[in-house]
């Protein structure tokens, strides 16, 4: 089986006994009680969310990447200060810092195809993909500096962007965070 297959046949979970919908419930038997999923499995579905988180960070990390590229040949470039040309390069750096932390899962998995290294390859891709969105996170508030900073008087842009930035904090970092903390606690140990 390669990385990106699913379970088939026997391979995949017994939900338990009766036919299952969608909503976890059987037909005719009540609530259908889920068996703990295997190692082997746990990792494939691992593998799965990352590549759909990829997808959709890689989507935002390219448009905005390409966007950064095309502000250099535009007119009104020569005219920035020297902050404002500082901002842009930093701006660059970070973006493409991101789209590579971003693709990078790509990159490994097809090295790593087949090798029967798929835990090492998901935790490797996990830890990159948080990377990538803190250098992403990094770049839409440089790119947001820079623009509001041409746009806005004084120091109206900075407080923007802080306000920007701590909401990106909170929604990116903070509240998983804290999700997380919340869903240790339960005294059962399970997530719903």
């Amino acid at each position: 089986m390669t990385m990106t297959e699913q379970p088939t046949g026997s391979q995949k979970r017994d939900t338990g006994a009766g036919t299952a919908c969608a909503c976890g419930h059987g037909i005719g038997d009540g609530p259908v009680a889920e068996r703990p999923e295997t190692a082997r499995e746990r990792v494939n579905r691992r593998w799965n969310e990352i590549l759909q988180e990829t997808r959709v960070a890689q989507t935002g990390v390219q448009i905005l990447f390409g966007f950064l590229l095309s502000v250099a040949f535009t007119p009104l470039f020569r005219d920035l200060g020297t902050f404002d040309r500082v901002v842009y390069v930093l701006t660059v750096v970070l973006g493409a810092a991101a789209t590579g932390s971003l693709i990078a899962p790509v990159s490994i998995h097809r090295f790593l195809s087949g090798q029967r290294m798929k835990d090492e390859v998901v935790e490797a891709a996990s830890r990159l993909m948080m990377c990538g969105m803190v250098l992403l996170a990094l770049t839409i508030g440089c790119t947001l500096l820079l623009i509001l900073h041409v746009v806005l008087p004084g120091l109206l842009a900075e407080v923007l962007v802080g306000g920007v930035m701590l909401w990106f904090g909170l929604c990116w970092y903070a509240l998983p965070l804290w999700l997380r903390r919340r869903g240790a606690g339960r005294p059962d140990g399970r997530r719903r």
